[in-house]
C-alpha cells in the first residue's frame, strides 16, 4: 500500500468520531519551529498501532538533507494499514503543541468520485513528554462549539452544521492554544493517544 495514500478509515473512525478541532491553517510560523529530537523514533498505542515518527528530508533523502524542524509520520494499525502524516511540534507559553496535517492524500491507482471531496485539514494537539513515553491531547470539537455558541470565545471559523473549522492565521490559534492548554473541559472528550517508545 502506497504511505501517501490517506487511510480514509483512520481518519474517518478515529479523527472525526473523536471530535478533534480542525484547521484551515497551521497552528506555527515558519520563525516557530526549532531543531529537535523529541519525536524520533518508533512508538506503539494502547490500541497496537505503530507510530513511526522520521524527520522529512529537503529533497534527496541523504544526512545534510535532514529537516530535523519537521516530521513525517507513519502510522500501521494491527491489521497492517498505513497512513502518513506532516507533523509539526511548536512550544508555546511552556508546553509543547504537535500540528498534523495529511499532506498527500490521493491515491492515484484508485481515484474515485470519494477521493475529491476529501479536503486535508490541520489538527492540533498538547504533547506531553514523559520518559519514554508521549501524551498527545487534541482539543474537542463539541467543547469549541459550546465556548462558540455562548459567545465566550471570539476565534476566526466556519460552522457548516456539522463540523467546525477554524480560518484563523497561526497567530491568533497560538493565542487560542495558550489561554486553553490548561482547561480540563478542553481535552475532556477529545481524542487522546498514549505512546510508549518501542
Amino acid at each position: 500500500m502506497k504511505t501517501r495514500n490517506l487511510l480514509i478509515v483512520f481518519f474517518i473512525a478515529v479523527f472525526l468520531s473523536s471530535c478533534v478541532v480542525y484547521s484551515f491553517y497551521p497552528l506555527y510560523n515558519k520563525e516557530d519551529l526549532f531543531a529537535n529530537d523529541i519525536l524520533t523514533g518508533k512508538w506503539t498505542d494502547d490500541d497496537g498501532t505503530l507510530w513511526n515518527f522520521e524527520h522529512t528530508y529537503l529533497g534527496e533523502k541523504v544526512p545534510e538533507n535532514i529537516d530535523s524542524t519537521s516530521y513525517t509520520l507513519f502510522l500501521k494499525d494491527k491489521d497492517e494499514k498505513e497512513s502518513e502524516f506532516s507533523v509539526h511540534i511548536v512550544k508555546l507559553g511552556g508546553h509543547y503543541f504537535l500540528d498534523f496535517y495529511v499532506e498527500e492524500y490521493f491515491d492515484d491507482d484508485n481515484l474515485n468520485l470519494a477521493s475529491f471531496h476529501i479536503i486535508p485539514v490541520h489538527t492540533f494537539a498538547k504533547l506531553t513528554v514523559e520518559e519514554n513515553k508521549l501524551i498527545i491531547n487534541w482539543f474537542d470539537q463539541n467543547w469549541l462549539e459550546d465556548l462558540i455558541k455562548e459567545n465566550k470565545i471570539r476565534i476566526h471559523h466556519e460552522n457548516n452544521g456539522d463540523v467546525i473549522l477554524l480560518t484563523a492565521k497561526p497567530n491568533e490559534l497560538q493565542k487560542f492554544v495558550t489561554k486553553y492548554v490548561n482547561s480540563e473541559e478542553a481535552f475532556e472528550d477529545g481524542l487522546e493517544a498514549v505512546l510508549t517508545r518501542q
